[in-house]
């Protein structure tokens, strides 16, 4: 007499199965890989090759590089809470996908954890490419402040996906998404210093710009980088705009 077994089945939990598909096709983006992991660090190489750049500038108390490596890594993040994420939700939205997943054991709101989980961690290892690329190839010093930068970095994190998701609550569209993200995507960068350092800025708009949320990053980040706490108020204004932000877009996100 022969006794047959066999083995037991492993199954995914719902959150780990929509977690491995988001990343399938996160993988298959080439579009969108680009801009969220290539583009801050081949930007921050053009930048550190001006030689005028890698100078010390009496102005600033430093380089310009110095300055620009914490202004890449914000720009990491705002390409991937205001680029990337908007249109996939809502594209996922406008065709029907979320309310068909509403009558399957897969809920909705998996696939949100998905999104803003590859996508905050595509943005975190994009920064984290810009800090190597600065230290590595232009001398920048890493963050001496390390505790005081991971948390305005992690606060940034939160407020550019929370801004992202808020985006895909609004637009009916991935059309309009996109439009909705770029239109907010250029003054964010803008805040951010990109194409000022905001300690250049002029001081009336310099306090305009560090109560925005990417404004504040900056300084906070600069100053953690210097090897200073970050400043209570500019943490402030960056946990003020992720509640604000978060509480929102948990207000008006519909899945069908």
């Amino acid at each position: 007499m022969t006794t047959s077994t066999t083995a037991p089945v492993r199954r995914q939990s719902p959150r780990t199965a929509v977690l491995r598909t988001e990343a399938r096709l996160f993988r298959r983006e080439a579009g969108a890989l680009f801009w969220t992991l290539g583009f801050p660090p081949l930007l921050l190489v053009i930048l550190g090759s001006i030689r005028s750049f890698r100078k010390f500038d009496p102005g600033l108390g430093m380089r310009v590089i110095d300055v620009y490596v914490p202004t890449l890594v914000l720009v990491a993040l705002i390409v991937t809470g205001l680029q990337a994420m908007p249109p996939v939700l809502t594209g996922y939205r406008e065709r029907g996908i979320l309310r068909r997943m509403s009558l399957t054991p897969v809920r909705p709101s998996e696939l949100l954890i998905a999104q803003m989980g590859l996508n905050g961690a595509a943005g975190v290892l994009s920064a984290l490419v810009c800090l190597a690329i600065g230290r590595l190839a232009f001398d920048v010093q890493l963050p001496k402040q390390a505790f005081g930068y991971a948390l305005a970095f992690l606060l940034t994190v939160t407020t550019a996906l929370a801004l992202g998701a808020l985006i895909s609550a609004l637009a009916p569209t991935a059309r309009l998404a996109t439009g909705i993200g770029t239109l907010v995507f250029f003054p964010s960068l803008f805040s951010a210093g990109l194409w000022a350092p905001v300690q250049s800025m002029p001081h009336t708009l310099r306090e305009i710009v560090v109560l925005l949320p990417f404004g504040a990053a900056s300084q906070a980040l600069e100053q953690a980088a210097a090897g200073h706490w970050p400043d209570w108020s500019h943490l402030g204004v960056l946990i003020a705009w992720a509640a604000v932000l978060s509480a929102a877009a948990v207000r008006w996100f519909r899945w069908e």
